[in-house]
């Protein structure tokens, strides 16, 4: 056990990954149960001018995230449907069949960059041309074949979204994510003071200026710019967004390390599952990686172009050293009122399938789970629907019915779960 403060054991880590990686500056925050806990930066931020914790850096590709987010907000108005085909929205594309959910998810097929040689260029195709040029674009992959990383798919998103909410795309995330979540440090320009993005020479120890990359087309891309505090509280509100969450294809179907949801990308490290987003742009790199379950997270950045592993490796072992260090307090058991009548006779064990479970109140909730297991996403939790009905709303079966049968005197009977018949004692098939 290290005699160093937490504070000081983060840092060590920062430090010993700027030296060992060569980056020009280093600048990270870690967050716990709502509030930063630690903010450090190291090394230069521009030549003669030491890096700062309100320095911002260029997140490249965690711009996804928001533009993820503004999707859920369409989808949450009514205004768009994850399933809805392109051309609902964008009539005149090409490629119109693929839908939003593989758009988001990188399981779409399309190329991976806009027509062009947008990285040597340095000049990204506006919104409106990125759908003009679909007609020299390439579906590499049938469409949910496999993952494939697409920055032409979110140029498209950022459209679709400039067009359904009538607004621009840069605007409409200012407005209802960027403003309501205090991230003043976020911006889609630098806003002093910010970090110069660098070329770290390979062989020698020099820096070489990198250029700049803009265009309104790149912005769902990856142009914001912001500091590692913003994107942890940016990391606290992604936690809440459940769907966001939900694995929808595996970039590594061998060892399951990485899948992607619909905009996070979801990064297992032993038995742990990390949700968050890296991020590159010339000069730039950044990473951001969080636990929902302990709600504790860490962002990094830094000012140059490589190498991009480092970037993954230092914040994984920030966040790893983070849920040591901070600890979730333990909550203390404490009594409740009596559940309803109508659910009191629901409790305790019944029998389906030869395996036991247990019915119990707990939190204004009804709840189940196999008696003999303890694991989380055994449990289900169930909502009323309807007379002498419930749905479970989050874990096992989800979405699926519980109905209760009573006798003429109505007196509880058996259940139905998912159409497999309930009894309080156990009795084969049939």
């Amino acid at each position: 056990m290290s005699s160093q403060q937490p504070e000081q054991q983060l840092s060590e880590i920062l430090r010993r990954g700027q030296a060992r990686h060569r980056l020009p500056s280093v600048s990270a925050a870690v967050y716990r149960s709502g509030e930063t806990v630690w903010t450090d930066a190291v090394g230069i931020a521009e030549e003669g001018r030491d890096a700062t914790i309100d320095d911002q850096y260029r997140i490249g590709s965690i711009t996804k995230t928001f533009t993820a987010a503004a999707v859920m907000l369409l989808v949450e108005d009514g205004h768009v449907a994850l399933d809805d085909p392109l051309e609902r929205h964008l009539p005149e594309a090409r490629f119109g069949d693929l839908t939003v959910r593989r758009l988001l998810a990188h399981s779409s097929g399309l190329q991976r960059e806009p027509p062009g040689e947008v990285w040597e260029s340095l000049r990204f195709p506006s919104g409106a041309e990125v759908v003009e040029r679909l007609g020299d674009a390439e579906l590499v992959l049938p469409a949910g074949e496999r993952w494939h990383y697409s920055n032409l798919a979110y140029a498209l998103l950022g459209e679709l979204i400039t067009r359904v909410a009538g607004t621009p795309f840069a605007a409409f995330v200012d407005e209802r994510l960027i403003g309501p979540g205090g991230l003043r440090r976020t911006t889609w320009r630098s806003a002093d003071p910010a970090a110069s993005g660098y070329y770290v020479d390979p062989y020698a120890r020099t820096l070489r200026p990198e250029a700049s990359f803009e265009g309104d087309g790149a912005e769902a891309v990856g142009s914001l710019w912001s500091t590692p505090s913003d994107l942890c509280r940016w990391a606290m509100h992604l936690a809440t967004i459940e769907a966001m969450h939900q694995v929808q294809i595996m970039d590594d179907p061998e060892d399951w390390t990485l899948a992607h949801g619909l905009g996070l990308q979801l990064v297992r490290s032993g038995d742990r599952v990390f949700f968050g987003h890296g991020g590159a742009m010339p000069g730039f790199l950044a990473m951001l990686l969080g636990r929902r379950r302990e709600g504790i997270g860490a962002a990094l950045a830094t000012n140059a172009s490589t190498p991009s592993a480092a970037v993954e490796e230092i914040t994984l072992e920030l966040v790893e050293r983070a849920l040591e260090l901070f600890p979730g307090e333990q909550e203390r058991w404490q009594p409740e009122a009596e559940p309803p009548a109508e659910i009191a006779e629901l409790l305790g064990v019944w029998w389906t399938e030869g395996t036991a479970f247990v019915f119990w109140w707990e939190a204004g909730r009804l709840r189940a789970r196999p008696a003999e297991s303890d694991k989380l996403r055994a449990v289900s939790v169930f909502e009323p629907a309807g007379r002498d009905g419930f749905r479970v709303s989050e874990g096992r079966e989800r979405g699926e019915r519980l109905r209760i049968v009573r006798d003429p005197d109505g007196t509880v009977s058996r259940l139905y779960w998912a159409t497999y018949p309930v009894t309080r004692t156990p009795t084969t098939f049939g």
